[in-house]
């Protein structure tokens, strides 16, 4: 009865092997309805790595084959015929992260099982409690993101929609296979010519030019990385290291060199042969043995994979210390975006390897192409969304404020702007689309000119507190969900009033590129501060990597830098600034006295925790802080210093003022001799390290700049006067 109920899907299953697809089974009903529908699909099918997703295990399901949503990224690398996805239980919800994940997993011919109710988008999942924020409740949401992803299945075809307790329906695809078959690379171990030429652009990698490829998923761009190292170990290669997000994005790597390489052992992260090895390091570790020049260096080789998950920043330390270098990156992948990495890293690849070269694997290999679960889940999850052009319409730009629900329906709309926010953003996922349509104070508004997009702007409100709950969170006996900016500046600036007062945080700012420079950032901040002013917002607010580029233009916006992040953020390699602009005069207090605090602050962490920070970036603080003109005795050390044989860490107070007196003077203007005297100054920066970025050798070397740029920087104001700059 079950297996006769069930044939259709057999059906379909054989149809899909066929032309080496994969489909989507849309389970609806009553939650315990389904999973007996599940359970019975799964017991019937003879799957071979079958796997359920939910909350809790499962009755009748082995605990190796059950994984919670949370869990997915563990299970990358891997293959599974069947994906049961639970979006129907109690417990359970749509994981966007999850989903897109765990889809791309799935082999040619297999299914994913997506069960929900079947009024699915009437209300929020249990997932939703992710977007919860003090004081709102999940139930308290909307729910547009869930009825946006109903109404795209409804619409495809080549959906198999199935009610529980009813038989399931087959999908419309084509009778016979395609009549073009895949290609073949005419080699034994790549699958198509993408990945053969890919394979030999690694293998020939040449001095300072550095190769980026790039794919979508499925493309065998791992496994290409593996088939190369498998090459270059033969060729005689000694040492080839390797780094991506986490161990498991790399899995696919050494399973390849394994196969191809019988003779080698792996041990750990690390592959042996008797004349070579392969070796995993984790990003931070690898950073930080470049930094102490412990990797690199001449004839070095180091492969990158899944790098747009990888702060940029650290990319570049690599491109420097690693003359042989390659870069793989997923174009449209569920936890970043390859558009961002090439906005973010492009710029840097042309300053300092100005002849490095791309190559893009187009035909896929777990699956064929058409995929209708490629096609599919891309739509669903916007993986592929991208800005449309924003040709000059001959008209001012107008600004306008979204209606969320109307943004919802209206698919190219939605596309476009989120494709905008992909693109300006180095690290866009899944769920920030849920968050754009559902998150409970998000506010959006765009610049638009006729039918063209030249700049969105997302905010959200945060603080509010009453008196007795903002004192809990600032003595760290409370920590609501959400609120990042006030709750920031009470718990770790010490401004209880940060908390009981209205802020608006900007969370995303993004302007196509060929609009940047136009001014259209600034309207739109200009646009949000009249708002705030309208609604009662005390401060308006935003939290970002801190790199000067960024700073500059938040300067310029009229924003102050109130805290610095003492680590680094794993997102953007970067240290979280945050940065406010008051409203109207209680704000104007409040910043005041963040400023002050702050500034306070500053030396001491720059000469402990701050000491790494990037010299720039401490040139940009440093000039919105105080800086008193400096006074007779700080000439006289100055001179004695510059001109005479004192020795300089005798004189540090006073050039410390010179710096932050010229710091103020050069309004983000950035000056490399002075950026590197303020980390010798303020950071304490090390001999060897500002030897290597002055290009000299030693003490004296250094010190020698040291006095070059004391002397540079006078104008009888901050520094000597002109007197004695002539002696």
């Amino acid at each position: 009865m079950i297996r006769d109920r069930l044939a259709p899907l057999q059906e379909t299953r054989r149809r899909l092997i066929q032309h080496r697809w994969r489909g989507l089974v849309w389970l609806t009903g009553a939650a315990e309805a389904c999973r007996q529908e599940a359970l019975a699909l799964w017991q019937e099918g003879g799957w071979q790595s079958p796997l359920w997703v939910a909350a809790e295990p499962v009755d009748g399901i082995e605990a190796l084959r059950w994984l919670p949503a949370s869990k997915a990224r563990t299970r990358l690398g891997g293959e599974q015929d069947l994906v049961v996805f639970d979006a129907v239980s109690d417990a359970c919800g749509f994981d966007p992260e999850a989903f897109g994940a765990l889809a791309g997993t799935l082999r040619a011919g297999g299914l994913l099982v997506l069960m929900t109710p079947s009024d699915w988008g009437a209300r929020p999942d249990a997932d939703y409690r992710r977007l919860t924020e003090y004081p709102w409740r999940a139930e308290q949401l909307s729910a547009r993101y869930l009825a946006r992803l109903a109404r795209l299945l409804r619409a495809d075809a080549r959906v198999i929609q199935w009610t529980a307790g009813e038989a399931p329906p087959r999908p419309r695809l084509p009778e016979v296979p395609p009549a073009v078959a895949s290609s073949t690379s005419g080699e034994l171990d790549c699958l198509t010519r993408d990945q053969a030429e890919a394979v030999a652009r690694l293998t020939r990698l040449r001095r300072r030019r550095p190769l980026v490829l790039t794919a979508d998923r499925g493309r065998g761009k791992t496994a290409a990385l593996g088939i190369a190292c498998a090459r270059l170990l033969a060729a005689g290669e000694t040492e080839i290291l390797v780094t991506a997000p986490r161990p498991s994005a790399v899995a696919g790597l050494f399973e390849r060199l394994a196969a191809l390489c019988p003779v080698g052992q792996r041990h750990g992260n690390a592959f042996e042969t008797g004349r070579g090895r392969v070796a995993f390091l984790p990003p931070d570790a690898l950073d930080k043995l470049a930094e102490q020049g412990e990797v690199g260096g001449p004839g070095r080789l180091l492969l990158v994979d899944e790098a747009a998950a990888i702060p940029a920043p650290l990319l570049g330390r690599w491109l420097a210390a690693f003359p042989r270098i390659a870069f793989a990156t997923t174009v449209h992948g569920y936890e970043g975006s390859g558009r961002g990495f090439a906005l973010r890293f492009r710029d840097r690849l042309l300053r300092q390897t100005p002849d490095w070269r791309e190559y893009h694997l187009v035909e896929p290999i777990r699956w064929a192409e058409g995929d209708p679960l490629e096609a599919l889940t891309s739509r669903l999850l916007l993986l592929d969304a991208e800005p449309t052009t924003c040709p000059d319409a001959g008209e001012p730009p107008a600004l306008r404020r979204l209606d969320r629900d109307a943004l919802a329906r209206d698919e190219p709309r939605l596309r476009a702007l989120f494709g905008l926010l992909v693109q300006a953003h180095y690290r866009t996922t899944p769920a920030d689309l849920r968050r754009l349509l559902d998150g409970p104070t998000v506010a959006l508004s765009v610049l638009e000119a006729g039918e063209g997009l030249q700049g969105v702007v997302v905010s959200g409100d945060e603080g509010g507190f009453p008196a007795g709950l903002a004192e809990r969170v600032a003595r760290g006996e409370r920590r609501p969900r959400g609120h990042l900016l006030a709750q920031s500046l009470a718990a770790h600036a010490g401004e209880r009033e940060a908390l009981t007062a209205r802020l608006r945080r900007v969370l995303r700012i993004a302007v196509p590129a060929e609009r940047r420079r136009t001014g259209a950032g600034r309207r739109l901040l200009e646009a949000e501060m009249a708002r705030a002013r309208r609604d009662g917002i005390e401060l308006l607010g935003a939290s970002f990597g801190a790199e000067p580029g960024l700073q500059a233009f938040w300067q310029a916006a009229g924003f102050r830098a109130v805290r610095l992040g003492l680590t680094r953020e794993t997102a953007t390699g970067e240290h979280a600034l945050m940065v406010v602009r008051p409203t109207g005069p209680r704000g104007e207090r409040l910043v005041e006295r963040l400023q002050a605090r702050f500034h306070r602050q500053l030396p001491g962490l720059l000469a402990f925790e701050l000491a790494e920070l990037e010299p720039a970036v401490v040139m940009a603080l440093l000039a919105e802080g105080p800086a008193a003109p400096l006074g007779d005795e700080d000439r006289r050390d100055l001179d004695d210093m510059a001109f005479g044989h004192r020795e300089p860490a005798l004189v540090r107070p006073a050039i410390q003022a010179l710096v932050r007196c010229r710091a103020t003077r050069l309004a983000g203007d950035q000056d490399e001799a002075l950026a590197l005297l303020a980390a010798w100054a303020f950071q304490g920066r090390k001999m060897a390290w500002l030897a290597a970025r002055l290009g000299v050798s030693g003490k004296r070397g250094v010190q020698s700049r040291l006095r070059e740029a004391v002397a540079r920087f006078h104008d009888g104001e901050c520094g000597l006067s002109p007197g004695e700059a002539g002696r």
